[in-house]
Formats: C-alpha cells, sequence, structure tokens
C-alpha cells in the first residue's frame, strides 16, 4: 500500500497514545522513496547555556517497496522508538543498543509486533515503474575526500544552485547532464543543495551514460 502523510499522522497518534501515554512531540511526518531505508528519524541537536536542545524531529517512511500497512506501521513504530530516546535525552550505547532493544522487545512481546533492528529489502516489489525513464537534470559532485553524490534538480532552481555552489567549501560540481535512466526514477527532485551518495563505479557510469549539460 502507499498511505498518505493523513494516514500516518493517525498511526502515530494512535501509538503515541497506546505505547508512549502520549509522552511524544508530533514531529514532521513525511513519505519518501528510499531504495536503502524504509524509515529514518532525524532531528537537531545544538548546545545551549542550559545544556543540550534537540529540536526539529521528523520521521520519514519510504513508499519505494510494496508494504502491506502492518509492515509500514512496525517501521513507523521503530522510528518512534528513536524518537522516544532522543527526545528524552537517553544516552544508549548504539544506535540500536541496549535501551532500543529493550523499548523493541516490550512492544513485541506484550503488544503482538515484530519490530527488528534492521529490514531486509532483498526481492521485495517495488511501487516505482521500472521503465519511468522520463528526462532528468542530474548534477554529479564530488567532496575533497572522494565521495560521490547524484542529485536530481529542478531545472527551474538549476541557476541558483550552481551560485550556491560556488560558495561551498567542500564540495565541487564534477558535471551537469541529462539523463532518462530509470535509476533516477525514485530520487526527489531538489530545488537546494541535497544529493545521494553513490559508489564511485555508479557515479562514471551515470555521468557517462548521460547527455553533458551547461546550467
Amino acid at each position: 500500500m502507499t498511505p498518505t502523510t493523513e494516514q500516518i499522522t493517525t498511526w502515530f497518534d494512535t501509538f503515541n497514545r497506546d505505547y508512549f501515554a502520549d509522552s511524544l512531540p508530533r514531529p514532521r511526518l513525511s513519505l519518501g522513496h528510499s531504495r536503502t531505508r524504509l524509515g529514518s528519524m532525524s532531528c537537531k541537536r545544538r548546545r545551549t547555556l542550559l545544556g543540550w536542545n534537540t529540536t526539529g524531529f521528523a520521521i520519514r517512511l519510504s513508499t519505494y517497496y510494496d508494504c502491506t500497512e502492518r509492515e509500514l506501521q512496525t517501521v513507523l513504530l521503530h522510528e518512534m522508538i528513536h524518537l522516544y530516546i532522543a527526545w528524552k535525552g537517553i544516552r544508549d550505547d548504539a544506535p540500536h543498543g541496549r535501551v532500543f532493544l529493550r523499548m523493541m522487545n516490550e512492544l513485541n512481546t506484550r503488544h503482538g509486533w515484530n519490530i527488528t533492528v534492521s529490514t531486509s529489502m532483498r526481492g521485495r516489489q517495488t511501487t516505482v515503474p521500472r521503465n519511468d525513464n522520463r528526462p532528468r537534470l542530474v548534477l554529479a559532485l564530488e567532496n575533497s575526500r572522494g565521495e560521490c553524490f547524484l542529485s536530481v534538480v529542478n531545472p527551474r532552481h538549476a541557476v541558483k544552485l550552481k551560485a550556491q555552489l560556488g560558495r561551498a567549501i567542500d564540495v565541487k560540481p564534477r558535471a551537469w547532464f541529462v539523463s532518462t535512466d530509470p535509476f533516477f526514477a525514485d530520487f526527489t527532485t531538489v530545488r537546494s543543495l541535497r544529493a545521494r551518495r553513490v559508489t564511485r563505479t555508479i557515479f562514471e557510469e551515470k555521468i557517462a551514460g548521460g547527455k553533458a549539460i551547461a546550467v
């Protein structure tokens, strides 16, 4: 199924009430098309005179794979555990450390869920058409450590992004090109400097397969 943000908001509020005693703030809830993670929880931490302040909580679920409602709810609960630990300022010994595992096992044992530390996406059917070969404007970037990044850019914002790149400290454009490769079908079309890290092999392959363009 492909949920809406309204649905995942309803799930969040129900789980917050039933399992977290309504103690969690509602984060920014959104949907994406990540191929590597079914869910993610992010936040911002900054030091103040009174200690660390954590804000900007966000949970994102991927709709790239065709998951059941129960599977997506399980992913949401996984991220809500991360949210709880971050919101309460609890120190765990690893990203999926003892505190996380204790909470995960309690939800599984007492409430019949099947939350796991990680989920294999191998063999799963996708919701994104594999023959999606619309032309896309792609920006290829490298940093000083030799890491490679690809980004699908909204053409209306290409000039603005080019100007921002001129002020960037540790990232430089390698190429701008147009590609009809279905590889880019699940990329978010960006208006700001955001990109997905890829291997050097994929990086060079996609540049070579695209049509160079001047921005």
